[in-house]
């Protein structure tokens, strides 16, 4: 919550959210202040999901901007060097001292986040949190902010906050109702190109860490407009790495729109719903289980099994655009499908999370791939299923131009063996590699053929230059398959064994007796990636070795 007293737009702003909040805070619940009648259903999720996304911050200085009665200051404050709780209505920062207060390490002020009464000093705090606060705000007001919390931020602090976008979530009445519902591409842009400066020249600006939908919404209310970022204060110098290559390159928020048009709304890879449509069902999904996607994109293949089979579905990607627009087209579908801004190499789960890992178009990028799928095995429970797209090349030295290609790109390719046997590598069994190089030229047509026929369409709303780059781009693929460099990888069949990893020897004495046939080989959809699909485990041979 925030208010101040200003002149002109900007005071008339700040009476009506003090307005508003005054009326909201006669009742000093839980309920008043997140104004949900399922208030403590949410809470009792929410909370603890929200403090296990930050940053470490034992010991440290923590500024919760917002605080309201305290539903996270108390939290801040058991682990925290000291807690500065602000907000703007008196009653409310009374009470969240009054529950609170037996703090020592809690300093409580009632002043507005906007006022020059909050006197923080710079580069001292480790720590800026904030729940609902910038909603309360107008453009201009967050504008101003966010450059004087990047200056009381130390350099390798860290800047998290949560908000409303796109609608109203709770469902209490309000008789007036002046919140700001922004879409999350607002304040992305706004902390994005936030740079401040020191008196010797040196700049500083904030690198995103992470952003996603709180997952409570998401099981709770099947919303996704409840959004939350993580920040950190870095020297401007820094080049953003492979995110920033993503984003500002391959990925940039108009080619996403391009790939889109040709692949179907939400698709944004070969095939569109139809190869999602078909791989998918090979994953024999159930409901209630859970899916981590890989490289979502723009999350089509996730409202898919979501929707269709009533999992509940997690979307990660590193390209900062394409959760955006996956947030976008996520609004009223009403699904179990929440999206994260994360790195994959980097980003972990508890041990057997997932019934089912998918991934299609995003592997190619990932330099550690060994790593990534023990990761992949971990993550998954037993008898956990894997399916997997990627692009392959053929083995040995690829020429100047594919080499180049590569390169410009970032992608680290293997041939179809050496895949397969990274997977083995990673403890995955019955890895079946083919080729289907000739498939994937077939559909490499189809899509060229339908996309050219269609021209007059695209040029009524892209340029003729994103026309002939699409064109171009899909000729080039089509060169390289046709002379044998790039490679559709195989359809593979893989199922994780329940850890640890079986002694070969019972292995060998057992396979023969437990073991089914493996069924028949998935049709290889048109796309131009290996698809990797896994088989669940066998619970007699399991119960055998747990005997041994």
């Amino acid at each position: 919550m925030a208010a101040a007293a200003n002149i002109g737009p900007e005071a008339d702003e700040r009476k009506a959210q003090r307005s508003y909040w005054e009326e909201h805070s006669r009742d000093l619940t839980v309920e008043a202040m997140m104004l949900d009648s399922r208030a403590a259903e949410l809470d009792k999720e929410e909370r603890p999901e929200v403090l296990s996304l930050l940053p470490s911050y034992e010991g440290k200085s923590v500024l919760e901007l917002g605080a309201g009665i305290g539903r996270f200051t108390g939290e801040l404050a058991k682990i925290a060097g000291h807690v500065f709780a602000v907000d703007f209505i008196e009653s409310v920062i009374k009470k969240n001292e009054s529950i609170n207060g037996h703090y020592k390490n809690t300093s409580f002020m009632c002043t507005d986040v906007t006022s020059p009464d909050l006197m923080i000093e710079a580069n001292s705090i480790d720590l800026i949190f904030s729940n609902w606060l910038l909603m309360y705000l107008s453009d201009e007001e967050i504008d101003k902010l966010v450059e004087r919390m990047v200056k009381r931020l130390k350099v390798g602090g860290y800047i998290f906050f949560r908000e409303s976008c796109f609608h109203q979530s709770g469902d209490l009445g309000r008789k007036v109702n002046p919140t700001h519902y922004r879409e999350p591409r607002f304040y992305t842009k706004v902390f994005k190109e936030c740079e401040t400066f020191i008196q010797d020249g040196t700049s500083f600006k904030l690198s995103l860490v992470t952003f996603k939908c709180i997952g409570a919404y998401v099981d709770i209310k099947k919303d996704q407009n409840q959004i939350c970022w993580l920040w950190q204060k870095v020297n401007s110098s820094e080049d953003g790495g492979f995110q920033s290559f993503l984003d500002n390159v391959q990925y940039k928020a108009s080619g996403i729109l391009r790939y889109e048009r040709i692949f179907g709304d939400g698709y944004v890879s070969t095939g569109g719903v139809e190869t999602t449509k078909e791989f998918v069902n090979k994953l024999d999904l159930k409901p209630g289980q859970k899916v981590l996607d890989v490289g979502c994109g723009i999350g089509g293949g996730d409202f898919y099994m979501a929707e269709k089979y009533c999992t509940h579905v997690v979307g990660i990607d590193l390209s900062i655009n394409m959760i955006l627009f996956a947030l976008e087209r996520a609004i009223g579908r009403k699904c179990s499908v929440e999206f994260e801004v994360a790195d994959c190499t980097t980003k972990t789960y508890p041990g057997q999370t997932f019934d089912v890992i998918y991934s299609r178009d995003t592997i190619l990028h990932i330099q550690d791939k060994p790593s990534l799928f023990k990761s992949f095995f971990k993550w998954l429970k037993p008898g956990g299923k894997v399916l997997i797209s990627d692009y392959c090349k053929s083995s040995g030295k690829p020429s100047e131009e594919f080499a180049a290609y590569i390169k410009q790109r970032g992608y680290d390719l293997h041939d179809v063996e050496a895949y397969g046997q990274m997977l083995k590598n990673a403890g995955f069994d019955d890895v079946i590699a083919e080729d289907r190089t000739d498939q994937f030229l077939r559909v490499l047509q189809k899509e060229l053929d339908k996309f050219e026929m269609n021209k007059d369409a695209f040029l009524s709303d892209f340029a003729q230059e994103d026309y002939d780059d699409i064109v171009n781009g899909w000729k080039a693929k089509v060169e390289r398959s046709s002379a044998g460099e790039q490679r559709w990888a195989p359809a593979s069949l893989l199922h994780p064994i329940s850890q640890p990893r079986r002694d070969p020897v019972v292995d060998a004495a057992a396979r023969p007796l437990l073991q089914p046939p493996l069924p028949e080989l998935l049709p290889c959809p048109p796309r131009h990636r290996g698809i990797l699909t896994s088989l669940p485990s066998f619970a007699r041979l399991n119960s055998l070795l747990n005997f041994f």
